[in-house]
C-alpha cells in the first residue's frame, strides 16, 4: 500500500466546503517527520469512492463464512438555505472496460469463535495474499478456535450463535452484526447506511471501506452503535481524559515528548466499554478511533488495513482483560529485584558516579535495588556503541560484581537508532541491517535497525548479550516510536504496517536475549504495541515536572492497565527539569505504590540532594514499599495469571459500582489497596470509596462507601485497605536480596468482615497461595497455612500493626 495518501484533505462536511488546493498544500507543508497518521480525512474526501456494507450475499452457518455485498457511494454536495452539506449517494462505476469490474462487489466475511466469550469478525476489501499469516501479536502466531461453546440457530432474517456469555446475530438485510450479553441486552451493533439516513440529518460513514482515488489503496471503516451512557476505556497509555467517549484517538506510536498531549508512546488497538464488551483491532496499520466525537451515537473505527480482523470480547472488565491477554499474551513475572527502587538521573557518566550513588543510598538508608546508567556510559554521550567508556569505567565487570554484592543490579540505556558519527553506522548499512527507503537508501539521517530482519535481531542480540554476560541486570529499551513510515522493511512490508509493530519487535528482541542470558524476563521500555505486555516492563516517558503531569501520568497508567499491561512505572517527580521538592514528595508517595518505581530525570534526583525533611519523607515512602514487598509480589503474580494491571481502575474491582466508572485520579494497587495520590499541595482531597468498608493504612480510621474529604498520612497519599483483606509484610531490608522470606507478617484489616483473605507468593517457587485469618476474641488467628514449615508467621490486626509502627 502506498503511503502518500496521508495528505491532509479535510472536508468540512457541516459547511459543505473543501479546503482549497492552496490551503491543502499549506497544511501539507506543516506535516513533520513521524507525525501521527490520522486516516479519518480519507473518509471525508470527495475524491474517494466508498463501498458500504449492504447485505449478506452468502453465508454458511457451519463454517461462519460468507460474503458481504457492498454498494458504491460517493460524496455529493447538497445546499439548503445557504448551508452546504456533503452527503454519500449511490454512484455508478467509473472503471473501463465496464464489463471487467464489479459495481457492487461481494467480498469475504466470516464469524469465528475463539472462546465462549470471544468472537472474531473478519472482512476484506479485496484479495488477500497471506490471509492467515502468523501474527507476532497473537500467542503462538494464530488465534485458537472454539467449536463447542457456541450453538447456532436460524432466526428471522438472519443467523444467531449463542454461548453462556452472550449471543452474536447476523442480519441479512439491512446487514448488521449484533452483540448481546447473556440476558439478551444489546451491547452494540454495526451501523448500516439506512440507520443513519432514517434517523439523522448528519452524514455518518457506516460499516464500509474506502478506495482512494490517488493510489487505489483501501481501508476499513468499522462503525458500531454507542449507547447513551456508554463509556470507553483503553487504547494504550493515553494521557487525555480517561473516558474516551467523545474523543478521537489516533493509534500511531509517537515520541510524545511529554505526558500532557494526545499522542502516545504506547498505543494499543484495544478498548473496553462500560456496556460489557471489548474490541481488539488485530492490525499494525494506523488506526483512528472516533468514539462518538463526530456523531455521538456512533463508534467509528477507521482501520488503515485493507482487511478487517476484529476480536470482540463479552463480559465484565476482568473477563475481558483475561480473554484479551489469553489471546495476545499475559505478562511474564519479572524478577523480585525489579520491584525494588531504581535510582537514576540523566545521566551518571562514570564508574565513580555509580559507586558513589550506591554508597549514598546505603549511607542514607534509602532501600534500593537498581542503579541505572542512562545516556552517558558510552565514550560519547547518546552515541550507542554497547561499550563502557574505557576512560571512565576502568573495570566494568568488577563494578557490576561489587554492586551486586551490595544488593544492586545495574540497568543500561540504549536506543535502536545510529547517527552517521557512530562507528557502527557503516557496518549496519553495509550489511543491510537497517530500514531502507524506496531507492534502497536510508529514509532518515540515522540508520534504524530493522527488527523484521532475523539477521538484524541476531546482530543486535549479540551486542546486548555481551553486556548481560558482564553482569548487567536490565536494558532500557528506549525510543522505538520513529520507525520510518515510508520505509521498506525486510518483511516485505512498508512502514504503514511495520511502524506500529516496531516496538513489539524491539521489546521482544531485548526480552528474549535477557531471558536467554540471565534467565529473567525484564526490560525497561517506552514504546509498545499489542503483545508488548508479554515483555515487562514499560514506563511512562518524559513527564513534565508539574501537578498536571502527575495526574496525566496516572490516567496514562490506568489506560495502559486497561489495555492488557500488568506492569507500569513512571519517572518519579517528572523528567524535564529539576523537580520542585513539594511535588517530588507527593509524587514519591504515588511512585512507591505502583508496580515498579524509579526516580529519573534532570538532576538532581537523589533524595539527599534535597532538604533533610525531604530525605526523611522520601525514606519513609520507600520503606513502606519495601515492607509491603510480599503484598506487591503476590499481587504481581496474581495479575500475571489473570491479565490484570497492578495499577487498576476502580471499576475493574467494582464493576457494579456506578461511581467507580467515573474516577480517574485514584486507583486500586492490586486487589486490596486503594491509593489516592495528592496531585496538589493541599491538606486533604476528595476520595471516592466503592462499596464496603475501608481502613486507612496509615491511621487505622474506618470509612464507608461514597465521597470523603481525607487527609494524607505521613507518606503523603491517601492509602486505604479493603475490609477483610490480609496484607502480608516483611521486615525492612535495604535490598530485596537481603529480605528474609522465611519470616512474614500477616496484617488483617477488618471492620465488619470477620473472615479475612489474602495472597502470598514466595520468590523461591513463584507459586501463588491464599492465606486466611479469622477474628478470635480481640485478635486474629491464622486459619489456613499453605506454607506450613516454610514460613514463620506473625499475625496482627491493623490496629496492632499501626501501634507497633508508631
Amino acid at each position: 500500500m502506498k503511503q502518500n495518501h496521508y495528505r491532509i484533505t479535510l472536508a468540512l462536511l457541516g459547511a459543505g466546503l473543501l479546503l482549497s488546493g492552496r490551503a491543502q498544500a499549506q497544511l501539507q507543508d506543516m506535516k513533520l517527520l513521524n507525525a501521527p497518521i490520522d486516516i479519518s480525512p480519507d473518509f471525508r474526501s470527495f475524491t474517494n469512492t466508498y463501498y458500504l456494507a449492504d447485505s449478506l450475499a452468502k453465508f454458511d452457518p457451519a463454517t461462519g463464512r460468507g460474503e458481504l455485498k457492498y454498494r458504491r457511494y460517493n460524496y455529493y454536495t447538497r445546499q439548503a438555505f445557504n448551508n452546504m452539506l456533503g452527503v454519500l449517494r449511490p454512484a455508478a462505476a467509473n472503471e473501463f472496460p465496464t464489463t471487467e469490474y464489479a459495481v457492487a462487489p461481494s467480498l469475504p466475511f466470516s464469524v469465528e469463535f475463539v472462546s465462549g466469550r470471544t468472537v472474531r469478525i473478519r472482512a476484506t476489501s479485496g484479495p488477500q495474499v497471506k490471509p492467515n499469516e502468523a501474527s507476532l501479536m497473537l500467542v503462538g502466531g494464530q488465534a485458537p478456535v472454539d467449536t463447542k461453546s457456541w450453538k447456532y440457530q436460524k432466526v428471522a432474517g438472519g443467523h444467531q450463535y449463542t454461548s453462556a456469555a452472550g449471543s452474536v446475530t447476523i442480519r441479512e438485510y439491512p446487514w448488521h452484526v449484533e452483540i448481546r450479553d447473556a440476558q439478551g441486552k444489546l451491547l452494540t451493533q454495526t451501523i448500516h447506511h439506512q440507520d443513519n439516513a432514517e434517523a439523522s440529518y448528519t452524514p455518518v460513514v457506516p460499516f464500509s471501506f474506502v478506495r482512494r482515488a490517488e493510489d487505489y489503496s483501501r481501508s476499513m471503516s468499522v462503525a458500531w452503535s454507542l449507547a447513551p451512557d456508554e463509556k470507553i476505556f483503553g487504547c494504550g497509555e493515553s494521557f487525555t481524559q480517561f473516558n474516551k467517549r467523545g474523543q478521537k484517538v489516533v493509534l500511531w506510536a509517537d515520541d510524545a515528548n511529554g505526558v500532557q498531549n494526545e499522542t502516545m508512546y504506547k498505543p494499543i488497538p484495544f478498548f473496553m466499554s462500560s456496556r460489557g464488551y471489548g474490541m481488539f483491532m488485530h492490525t499494525s496499520s494506523p488506526i483512528t478511533c472516533d468514539f462518538g466525537k463526530y456523531f455521538n451515537a456512533v463508534n467509528s473505527l477507521l482501520i488503515g488495513d485493507d482487511a478487517l480482523d476484529l476480536f470482540v470480547f463479552v463480559g465484565e472488565p476482568k473477563d475481558i482483560l483475561n480473554e484479551y491477554t489469553t489471546l495476545t499474551g499475559k505478562a511474564v513475572m519479572p524478577p523480585l529485584w525489579s520491584f525494588g527502587f531504581w535510582q537514576s538521573r540523566i545521566t551518571y557518566f562514570s564508574e565513580k558516579d555509580g559507586r558513589d550513588v550506591a554508597a549514598k543510598l546505603r549511607e542514607n538508608k534509602i532501600p534500593a535495588d537498581v542503579i541505572h546508567f542512562d545516556t552517558g556510559w558510552f565514550t560519547t554521550d547518546w552515541r550507542t556503541d554497547y561499550q563502557f567508556a574505557p576512560a571512565r569505567f576502568t573495570d566494568p565487570k568488577k563494578m557490576l560484581t561489587d554492586l551486586k554484592k551490595d544488593g544492586f543490579h545495574v540497568s543500561l540505556w540504549q536506543l535502536p537508532y545510529f547517527t552517521p558519527q557512530n562507528k557502527l553506522f557503516p557496518e549496519l548499512v553495509e550489511k543491510g541491517l537497517v530500514v531502507k527507503d524506496a531507492k534502497g537508501n536510508l529514509p532518515y539521517e540515522d540508520a534504524t535497525l530493522d527488527f523484521s530482519n532475523p539477521q538484524t535481531v541476531s546482530w543486535y542480540q549479540d551486542k546486548i548479550a555481551s553486556l548481560l554476560k558482564l553482569g548487567v541486570g536490565a536494558i532500557k529499551v528506549d525510543f522505538g516510536e520513529a520507525a520510518p513510515a515510508v520505509g521498506l522493511y525486510h518483511s516485505g512490508k512498508t512502514g504503514f504496517y511495520e511502524h506500529n509493530l516496531y516496538p513489539l519487535r524491539y521489546n521482544k528482541a531485548v526480552a528474549d536475549v535477557t531471558k536467554k542470558v540471565n534467565g529473567e524476563t525484564i526490560i525497561w521500555a517506552r514504546s509498545t504495541w499489542a503483545g508488548s505486555q508479554r515483555y515487562p516492563l514499560h514506563w511512562g516517558g518524559d513527564a513534565e515536572n508539574t501537578d498536571d503531569a502527575m495526574a496525566a501520568e496516572l490516567r496514562g497508567g490506568l489506560s495502559l492497565g486497561l489495555s492488557g499491561f500488568s506492569f507500569w512505572s513512571h519517572d518519579i517527580g517528572g523528567f524535564v527539569v529539576k523537580t520542585p521538592e513539594n511535588l517530588y514528595k507527593r509524587w514519591a508517595a504515588f511512585g512507591m505504590l505502583t508496580s515498579h518505581t524509579r526516580s529519573h530525570g534532570a538532576p538532581p534526583k537523589e533524595p539527599w540532594e534535597f532538604s533533610a525533611q525531604f530525605l526523611k519523607d522520601f525514606r519513609l515512602a520507600d520503606e513502606m514499599r519495601y515492607k509491603l514487598m510480599p503484598y506487591i509480589y503476590a499481587q504481581a503474580k496474581h495479575s500475571t495469571e489473570n491479565g490484570l494491571p497492578m495499577v487498576r481502575a476502580l471499576f475493574v474491582e467494582f464493576p457494579q459500582d456506578a461511581g467507580s466508572w467515573l474516577v480517574d485520579n485514584e486507583y486500586m494497587f492490586g486487589a486490596d489497596m486503594l491509593v489516592a495520590p495528592m496531585f496538589e499541595s493541599a491538606p486533604e482531597r476528595n476520595v471516592y470509596l466503592p462499596a464496603g468498608k475501608w481502613i486507612d493504612y496509615q491511621t487505622g480510621e474506618v470509612y464507608g462507601a461514597g465521597w470523603h474529604r481525607l487527609k494524607p498520612g505521613p507518606v503523603e497519599a491517601v492509602v486505604l485497605v479493603r475490609d477483610g483483606a490480609v496484607i502480608p509484610h516483611i521486615k525492612l531490608a535495604q535490598s530485596t536480596m537481603q529480605m528474609d522470606w522465611k519470616n512474614l507478617q500477616l496484617v488483617g484489616y477488618y471492620a465488619d468482615n470477620q473472615a479475612l483473605k489474602g495472597y502470598v507468593c514466595l520468590p523461591a517457587d513463584n507459586v501463588l497461595r491464599e492465606v486466611s485469618l479469622a477474628k478470635q476474641g480481640n485478635g486474629l488467628q491464622l486459619t489456613s497455612d499453605p506454607l506450613k514449615g516454610k514460613v514463620t508467621w506473625k499475625v496482627e490486626s491493623n490496629t496492632e500493626y499501626a501501634k507497633a509502627a508508631q
